[in-house]
């Protein structure tokens, strides 16, 4: 593009990215920008003042659709999200974390379905991780995306997979900063947004990587889980409260311990995966697989005990 091409340059899409000392995965992951078939978009790099190299990785690529920010968020990414969502001139914001890739087709597959009525565009994802071969996930359906199921079923929605209108999201006030909320806060998102519309749509394809890191520290985990239950106590308060809404929040806050104890029993901390599920059975003795995940990590106990003698 010359500078009066730039000039006059109107995306159809802006595409978020925070970034903080990812340089080993941020070529990867604009790469994957820049070799979209859907060409018309701008990419907002929000980056956290970074101490790697990141601004060399983004001035390699020499694109006049990259836009930097630099910004200190304070550890809160919502943040980021939002300046960017406010640095945006395309009437659909896209978002990817950067150290997410997206492949090529996933603009030109998803920005179609805006003309179709859409607000929210969601589509599958290879999951990867350092540990287990890559799992396909596909999201949604929409039936689960509406405000009770997110709620009291969890969330179905990944932030790197997800575009949607801006003015949905002006509307709304972006990513909630609240600190309580960090590392949810994209579920704290979809939720307001079930509100506001029913106009999901997910795509059944798989159109990008997700980069898992579940597995890489304790304390990362018990943070997430801390911040979903926060989430889902903040939208049951604001529902009219019965017996019914009790138990259903209940039933869910143990859902969100049990997958915090599965986590670490795949990263191998059975002690602690203990330690989670009886805290489950405490918020919900009726939730079934519980038990069953009580009874592999005894195994799991009893087996390690073994090859130790």
């Amino acid at each position: 593009m010359n500078q009066t091409q730039i000039e006059q340059f109107v995306p159809a899409v802006s595409i978020v990215i925070p970034t903080y000392n990812h340089a080993e995965f941020l070529h990867e992951a604009l790469q994957s920008v820049v070799d979209q078939t859907f060409q018309n978009w701008e990419a907002i790099i929000v980056n956290n003042f970074s101490s790697d190299g990141t601004l060399q990785i983004i001035e390699q690529f020499d694109e006049p659709r990259f836009k930097v920010i630099n910004y200190h968020n304070h550890g809160v990414i919502a943040a980021s999200r939002n300046l960017g969502i406010q640095n945006s001139a395309a009437p659909v914001i896209a978002f990817l974390d950067s150290d997410d890739i997206w492949h090529e087709e996933k603009l030109s597959q998803c920005m179609p379905e805006f003309g179709t009525g859409a607000d929210v565009v969601c589509h599958g994802e290879n999951w990867i991780s350092d540990d287990s071969v890559p799992r396909a996930i596909f999201y949604g359906p929409a039936k689960k995306a509406t405000h009770r199921n997110l709620l009291f079923r969890g969330n179905c929605i990944s932030t790197s997979a997800t575009l949607v209108k801006k003015n949905v999201l002006e509307q709304l006030g972006g990513f909630s900063e609240n600190p309580s909320f960090i590392t949810a806060e994209d579920y704290e998102l979809w939720i307001r947004i079930s509100v506001a519309t029913a106009k999901f749509v997910f795509v059944r394809e798989i159109l990008g990587d997700f980069r898992r890191h579940e597995n890489s520290a304790s304390n990362s985990i018990n943070k997430h889980l801390e911040a979903e239950i926060a989430v889902i106590n903040h939208h049951v308060k604001l529902m009219r409260q019965s017996p019914i809404t009790i138990l259903m929040a209940r039933h869910r806050r143990a859902k969100a311990t049990y997958s915090a104890g599965r986590t670490h029993m795949r990263g191998g901390r059975n002690g602690s995966a203990l330690s989670f599920f009886a805290q489950a059975l405490i918020q919900s003795p009726i939730f079934l697989r519980t038990y069953v995940a009580i009874t592999l990590t005894f195994i799991n106990l009893f087996r390690l005990k073994s090859i130790q003698r």
